[in-house]
């Protein structure tokens, strides 16, 4: 696994509250660092690649275990 900056648990969170709190997340952190994501809503599988595209950010790694989806976004 890739070293991160900071975390955000968004378990139990459904759309769109986890890519609006990611957005935020990333907004304030500075270019190059790491957040990762953990999220219990399957919609983010879809949701915040799409964010993440538009953003212009990077989606430096995705994977679901146990019923979790865990993103790595880097701050552009």
């Amino acid at each position: 696994m890739i070293d991160f900056d900071e975390e955000l648990d968004l378990c139990g969170l459904s759309c769109p509250l986890p890519t609006l709190r990611a957005s935020k997340a990333l907004a304030s952190m500075s270019s190059g660092q790491v957040l990762h994501v953990i999220a219990t809503d399957p919609g983010t599988a879809k949701d915040l690649p799409a964010f993440i595209k538009n953003s212009g950010n990077k989606l430096l790694e995705t994977r679901e275990e146990a019923g979790k989806f865990y993103y790595l976004l880097q701050k552009a």
